[in-house]
C-alpha cells in the first residue's frame, strides 16, 4: 500500500491536530486516523477492566485484541468512535481519560501492539494521519509530513474554552501544568519520543485561527500530491 499517499499531522495536546486533520481529511476525501484515540481507547477499556496503567505486559496483551472501530458519519463528517460496540466518544475526551493515555503511550509493547492496526488505515485515495509519531515512526515515508505545534499557554486556553462549551469545570492553571506533565512524557519517553520528523515543515499554529491553518495544509497537499479536494 505504499503507493497510497499519506499526509501525516503530529504535535502536541492541544495544537489543534484533531481539528485540522478532520477537516483535510473531509475535504480531501481521504480516510482519517486518530491514533491519539487508539491510545485512549487502551486507556479506557484498561480502566473498565481494572488494569493498572503500569502493567505494560497486560494493557499490551489487551491493545492486541481490544474491540475497536471508527465510522464517519455522513452527514458531519465526524469520526465515531466505539469500544466494544459502544459509542465512547465522550468517553475517552476526558482530562483523566487523556492522562491515562499519555501513560500508556509512554510504554513500547503497548506502541508496538498498535504499530499495525494503524499501518492498515492507508487505504485509497489516501490517508490523513494525526498523532504523535505517525511522521517518525508509523508512516516514515509518508509523501507529506507536517508538525503541528503552539505555546503551552496558547493550548492550555484552546481546551479550557472547548470544556467550558461543554458544561464542564476546569481551570486553565490546571490545566496548563496537566500539558506540561503530558508534554514531559511524550518527549521524554523512550518509545517514539513526540519531535518533528527531520522531513517535516513545522508550522505553529499559536496566532492562527483553524480556517488559516487548514488552507496551508490543503495548499501543501496539493504542491505534493496533485489533489483538488471536493
Amino acid at each position: 500500500m505504499s503507493e497510497v499517499p499519506v499526509l501525516t499531522l503530529d504535535g502536541p495536546s492541544g495544537s489543534g491536530k484533531g481539528t485540522i486533520a478532520s477537516r483535510v481529511a473531509r475535504t480531501l476525501g481521504w480516510h482519517l486516523l486518530d491514533s491519539g484515540a487508539l491510545y485512549r481507547l487502551v486507556a479506557l477499556g484498561a480502566a473498565r477492566r481494572g488494569i493498572p496503567m503500569e502493567d505494560e505486559a497486560a494493557l499490551a496483551d489487551y491493545a492486541s485484541q481490544m474491540d475497536v472501530a471508527f465510522e464517519v458519519q455522513p452527514d458531519s463528517g465526524e469520526v465515531l468512535a466505539k469500544l466494544d460496540g459502544e459509542a465512547v466518544g465522550d468517553a475517552i475526551r476526558t482530562e483523566q481519560c487523556g492522562n491515562d493515555a499519555s501513560k500508556v503511550a509512554a510504554l513500547g509493547a503497548v506502541r508496538e501492539a498498535l504499530l499495525q492496526r494503524q499501518r492498515d488505515f492507508r487505504q485509497p485515495p489516501g490517508l490523513v494521519a494525526d498523532g504523535r509519531d505517525m511522521g517518525t515512526t508509523v508512516f516514515p515515508d509518508a509523501g507529506l509530513k507536517i508538525y503541528l505545534t503552539a505555546s503551552a499557554e496558547v493550548r492550555a486556553e484552546r481546551r479550557y474554552k472547548q470544556l467550558k462549551e461543554k458544561g464542564i469545570s476546569a481551570s486553565v492553571a490546571g490545566l496548563l501544568r496537566e500539558i506540561a506533565e503530558r508534554d514531559a512524557r511524550d518527549t521524554e519517553r523512550q518509545s517514539s519520543p513526540l519531535k518533528p520528523a527531520a522531513d517535516a515543515l513545522v508550522l505553529d499554529t499559536s496566532a492562527l485561527g483553524i480556517d488559516e491553518v487548514v488552507g496551508q495544509v490543503l495548499d501543501r497537499c496539493r504542491e505534493r500530491f496533485g489533489v483538488n479536494g471536493r
